[in-house]
């Protein structure tokens, strides 16, 4: 099966001469254009890419996950970390490989690729 979910965190907060405490990044200062930082399209690089949204009127950021070769999903009734002020809670995703916790996470969508 095909796995897509999205997972959350609070977002980094990175320090400079021209920001204060309490400050909110914003996309433009924290993602300068792609190409001219990188020298090459985002496309074409595979990087771990996390983008700042809004969430009950503070910023945390967000990402994408698409996990292939998964046998089962699973949400554990008692969740392994504490109450979070973020959205989601602990997916355990099992594949071959083994077994996965993706803590703040939600399911988009799963989708079994060879239907019998």
């Amino acid at each position: 099966m095909l796995a897509q979910l999205r997972q959350y965190k609070h977002e980094e907060v990175q320090f400079d001469d021209n920001r204060t405490t309490g400050e909110s990044q914003t996309e433009d200062t924290v993602n300068p254009d792609a190409e001219e930082y990188f020298g090459a399209d985002m496309d074409d690089v595979d990087v771990e890419t996390w983008d700042t949204v809004e969430y009950e009127g503070d910023p945390i950021q967000r990402r994408s996950i698409t996990i292939d070769g998964v046998t089962a999903i699973s949400v554990p009734s008692e969740s392994i970390e504490e109450e979070s002020a973020l959205p989601g809670q602990t997916i355990q995703v099992r594949t071959d490989g083994g077994i996965e916790s993706i803590e703040q996470a939600e399911i988009v969508e799963v989708q079994d690729e060879n239907p019998q």
